[in-house]
């Protein structure tokens, strides 16, 4: 829209606008990220929209922080190569989190043109774009000026709490070397987000980046099995802990058992592994091809199952949730993505029972209506009486959420857990995120619970901080 102010000026506005989404009927046809990168010229005046606040609420709703008026400018002005720089200040992962961060309920959710109601800045797909063209550049960190010393740190897991732990770490001349099981590095960002939302040549290029700044990794090597904890502890000045959590919670419901259900992790971690040519024999992969698919959680996991079971050319895929739409957890940006792909949704509806004789043959489910809030502010779902219904399936993917799996040396070395299986490694203490054990630290959700790949990455940071002031460097 523009207005004429007079012969020669004119007022015009600029909306937001998102990147191009490829369409539902091809995207859901394939493993690919469905988001084109912005050009320059979009990217610029996307980033010009910024209206600098002088409190800026995006910064702060960011949990690390990111600069991002600061970056925003920086990236209408094309000096790419500082808004890396100061990407890379707060983020050890800054292409990933443009990718797959919630930027609707975090930067942009606090973004106060969204607020007056003139749509968000679109700072996640500027990020993106920054970082990836810096790369496409030859940007790759400035190791000339550190001063090595002779200390090294073993981290244990891949994921985003641990190579931010190992980036912080090498920048400040400490040796960290990461074990990890898989055969790549990422964690869940390469084994169970699926491609349309994060293709793995991001993290095989992260990979390259950190080995060149002198991270070492040694995948495939589990700790416990093919490497000690005693070894570790005992040829490395201090140990970092970053497994994450992987074993999923149950609803308790009868039925769970049947042949049928499956874990939301274990099905996306076969789908990738069958992308990838990672799985050992044709059983580890589990496929929804042709059948009718229920998918019970209502997060981003839920939303990844639902996509990936489009994908998989499943016959029908719906996702029940026993709250509201506007009560769920997870992304509304996946939440239209699903929609728009093919999924239904059933809302207010709570599981209480999977069906069958031999093998999944339908989910009972009850109709919920929104109570008073609980102890978090979200409202309690409350049954109604007499509204049972049983929906056929032939399959269930439970997304119930995930807790941590203390590892069996853990009480040999002293490692204090709660009560819901969380390491103990306090945020606000002489060496943040340090363990009972004083040589072990700890971070992301392992320590948290499950949550979100930025903050992994927030308290894998400051993790190391805490090391670096633990060995005096």
């Amino acid at each position: 829209m523009a207005e004429r102010l007079s012969n020669d000026f004119q007022l015009v506005e600029v909306g937001r606008k998102d990147p191009q989404k490829t369409a539902a009927d091809v995207r859901k046809n394939e493993f690919k990220e469905i988001y084109a990168p912005f050009k320059q010229d979009e990217a610029s005046a996307q980033a010009h929209r910024c209206l600098a606040c002088g409190n800026p609420y995006c910064e702060w709703r960011c949990p690390v922080h990111n600069y991002i008026p600061n970056w925003l400018k920086l990236a209408t002005e094309g000096n790419i190569m500082e808004a890396v720089e100061l990407c890379h200040s707060t983020n050890s992962l800054p292409e990933v989190c443009g990718r797959v961060c919630p930027q609707d309920r975090l930067c942009e959710g606090s973004c106060t043109l969204g607020e007056g109601g003139f749509g968000a800045v679109t700072i996640g797909s500027v990020e993106k774009y920054i970082t990836d063209t810096a790369f496409a550049m030859g940007w790759r960190p400035d190791m000339s000026k550190v001063v090595w010393t002779d200390k090294k740190v073993a981290i244990i897991g891949a994921g985003p709490a641990g190579l931010a732990c190992a980036d912080i770490l090498v920048r400040n001349g400490v040796k960290p070397v990461v074990f990890d099981k898989n055969p790549e590095i990422g964690g869940l960002l390469t084994f169970g987000i699926p491609e349309f939302k994060l293709e793995k040549h991001v993290m095989s290029r992260r990979r390259e980046v950190f080995s060149d700044m002198g991270v070492e990794f040694q995948l495939n090597t589990e700790v416990g099995t093919d490497v000690t904890i005693d070894q570790l502890l005992s040829e490395y000045d201090a140990v970092f802990m970053g497994m994450g959590t992987y074993t999923y919670m149950t609803g308790g419901i009868p039925g769970e058992d049947l042949p049928g259900v499956h874990a939301a992790l274990d099905f996306l971690i076969s789908n990738v592994n069958h992308c990838l040519g990672y799985e050992k024999s044709p059983e580890d992969y589990t496929s929804m091809e042709g059948k009718r698919v229920i998918v019970l959680g209502g997060g981003d996991t839920a939303m990844d199952c639902n996509r990936t079971s489009i994908r998989q050319n499943a016959e029908s895929v719906i996702c029940a949730y026993r709250r509201d739409e506007a009560n769920m957890p997870g992304s509304k940006r996946e939440v239209v993505n699903a929609k728009e792909e093919g999924v239904q949704f059933l809302f207010n509806r709570q599981p209480v029972a999977i069906v069958g004789e031999d093998k999944v043959e339908g989910i009972k489910l009850v109709t919920t209506r929104m109570g008073e809030p609980d102890a978090n502010g979200r409202r309690r779902p409350e049954v109604v009486a007499g509204s049972e219904e049983i929906v056929p399936a032939d399959a269930v993917l439970i997304a119930f959420g995930f807790r941590p799996s203390p590892a069996e040396w853990f009480d040999r070395c002293k490692i204090d857990t709660d009560d819901g299986g969380r390491v103990i490694a306090p945020a606000e203490s002489r060496y943040p995120y340090q363990a009972s054990n004083e040589k072990i630290f700890a971070g992301g959700d392992m320590v948290r619970g499950s949550d979100l790949v930025v903050t992994a990455i927030d308290e894998g940071r400051k993790a190391a901080e805490g090391i670096l002031d633990y060995l005096d460097v």
